[in-house]
């Protein structure tokens, strides 16, 4: 199967940890499995695993200070800064930590070094372990606005701890920035969507932004036997794989409520689940064919 399986949604709500933990959990039975919940403004993926603390750390984002007996106001550092969050005010150098994306452009740039890069708090990584099933989620710190630096240091966290297990990643919902950084390499992103007019269009949005960076997605439709068949049809049309339909039973909503596996209690859902497995396995036979085809192209190029 891919290495790195990203789960997403175009909105909250679809089922999308839901998923995530099941699958994460139906597969640590037979192989070692890494799960990180990169929704890192609401993670609760930990309300279903658990597990013991292997490790827990403060996680910190770099952003300049301004030294006012270095600066000469030459205002490069506001000119360079794409998201404004350098500012002249008079002869005050103003820095806004809330806009600040770290890039280190106004830092670099000044020539009397007057903006040096300070660590500041940004949020926390817990690091779990559950038998075969290794938990990694990253809380935000209230007040903290940025996601993005978060989730890239818990996904180079995950990459270093992993030991080759494969990854499970619970993805923020939505099409925005934090999605993106959380989806982008993964070898295969399952989009998750129920059958009602508001999933049909955040699933539309949602595909039109894994496209941009992968062909490699498939739809699961969730609460499926609600609704109507508008996502089935698009799904057809569009020619985009369903891979599972996991049912709309009020058994899983009671079983979810109380922060169960709903697999291990309600066949149907494990019977999707071994879909959605057989489907990444021949996602990733058909991905190293098509990488083989490259090569031998490149190889055969004069």
């Amino acid at each position: 199967m891919p290495v790195k399986v990203a789960i997403a949604s175009g909105k909250g709500g679809t089922g999308k940890t839901m998923l995530s933990v099941n699958l994460a959990g139906y597969l640590s039975m037979r192989q070692e499995v890494v799960l990180v919940d990169l929704d890192v403004e609401e993670p609760n993926a930990g309300l279903f695993v658990g597990g013991d603390i292997i490790r827990q750390e403060a996680r910190y984002k770099m952003i300049p200070e301004w030294i006012e007996e270095r600066c000469t106001l030459c205002d490069i550092c506001q000119r360079v800064c794409n998201f404004n969050a350098v500012i002249r005010i008079a002869g005050t150098i103003l820095v806004l930590p809330e806009l600040c994306h770290g890039c280190y452009a106004c830092s670099g740039l000044c020539p009397t070094d007057a903006l040096p890069m300070k660590k500041k708090k940004m949020g926390v990584l817990t690091h779990y372990r559950k038998g075969n099933l290794i938990f990694i989620e990253s809380r935000l710190d209230v007040g903290e606005e940025q996601a993005v630096e978060l989730i890239r240091q818990t996904k180079k966290y995950a990459e270093d701890n992993s030991r080759g297990a494969m990854q499970i990643f619970d993805s923020p919902p939505g099409t925005s920035c934090p999605v993106i950084e959380a989806t982008k390499d993964a070898g295969f992103v399952i989009l998750v969507t129920e059958p009602t007019p508001f999933g049909l269009h955040d699933l539309t949005l949602a595909v039109e932004t894994i496209q941009q960076f992968t062909r490699r997605f498939g739809v699961v439709v969730n609460r499926y036997g609600i609704g109507n068949d508008d996502v089935i049809n698009y799904c057809s049309s569009n020619h985009i794989p369903v891979i599972a339909r996991i049912p709309f039973d009020l058994k899983i909503a009671r079983l979810y409520s109380q922060g169960r596996m709903v697999y291990s209690e309600i066949p149907e859902v494990q019977h999707q689940l071994d879909g959605i497995i057989r489907y990444l396995d021949l996602a990733a036979k058909l991905a190293e064919e098509e990488q083989y085809k490259n090569n031998q192209k490149f190889q055969n190029s004069p």
